[in-house]
């Protein structure tokens, strides 16, 4: 006879996926409403279970190991089954408003079948989403407007909130544009750009300015849908992630020096400590589906 798997205890779950949030296993016990040696001896267990480390201590705040990694995951998405099969059992469904705010880059490619899947799991929550530049939502957060947004981490003033990911920019143009011919002829770097402020127009002229290559800005752009139609004329080049990259443009590659990575941001508005469930059901489908596109 096969010998059974062994089945993770849910409750040790709960206590190490709150523990991660909170930062401190102390204030996960505060949260769960139990003793601290008691959430202690529940990671204990769990880490046995795994047969692995899942926490590390960093100065005053715990850290993930690689493992530790991959069981977050896993155990968000236990917890949240558990908790959709409880409330269906019982009649209920989550209720309210969430006011969601993201970057053009993910409104395009990702938050349609994100925001999809929640809706249909759950009818009565009423969703008002605002795709608009980083700036701008960072001004609807601080001022009430928005409940959480999905952001580009900025490199000089960190907009704080849960970092998610780094995610590769990537210098990118239509097949046809010969950035090799204009190197070789000395002509300047056509860029396709948005206004400033950008992190990645920053980005893209800082880096060419290291390398001492000429750059001339051919076309502004007040929409991602401008900066892909601008491209796809063969205007120019620009720096973006590959998320939402439509399939008739290319990378260039190592022909240009690497403008390097750029954060991904999930941020809740201010002085919001107890993060509604429905929230953080929805910051979890969303991590899901960035770590998938990475």
């Amino acid at each position: 006879m096969n010998k059974l798997p062994l089945t993770l205890d849910l409750d040790a779950l709960r206590s190490f996926v709150t523990g991660i949030e909170c930062g401190s296993f102390a204030l996960a016990a505060s949260r769960l409403c139990r003793s601290t040696s008691a959430v202690s001896a529940q990671l204990k267990k769990l880490e046995q279970q795994c047969g692995t480390d899942l926490v590390v201590k960093k100065g005053r705040h715990l850290a993930l190991t690689q493992n530790g990694e991959i069981i977050m995951g896993y155990a968000r998405r236990l917890l949240a089954l558990n908790d959709e099969a409880l409330r269906t059992l019982n009649g209920e469904q989550l209720q309210g408003e969430i006011r969601i705010g993201m970057q053009e880059d993910f409104g395009e490619s990702l938050m349609p079948g994100i925001l999809g899947a929640f809706k249909r799991h759950h009818p009565e929550m009423r969703i008002i989403a605002r795709i608009d530049r980083n700036q701008v939502l960072l001004n609807a957060l601080n001022d009430n407007a928005l409940d959480m947004a999905l952001l580009w981490q900025p490199d000089s003033e960190p907009c704080g909130g849960k970092l998610i990911s780094q995610c590769p920019l990537e210098w990118i143009k239509h097949p046809h544009l010969d950035i090799n011919t204009l190197l070789e002829q000395g002509e300047p770097l056509p860029l396709v750009v948005f206004e400033s402020p950008c992190l990645m127009r920053s980005r893209a002229i800082d880096c060419l300015d290291r390398a001492n290559i000429a750059w001339q800005v051919v076309f502004v752009s007040h929409s991602l849908s401008g900066i892909w139609a601008a491209l796809q004329a063969g205007l120019g080049i620009t720096v973006r992630t590959r998320i939402g990259m439509p399939g008739n443009l290319r990378v260039a590659g190592s022909i240009l020096p690497s403008p390097g990575n750029l954060g991904i941001t999930l941020k809740h508005k201010p002085g919001n400590e107890e993060i509604p469930e429905a929230q953080i059901m929805l910051e979890q489908l969303m991590e899901e589906a960035l770590l998938t596109t990475m």
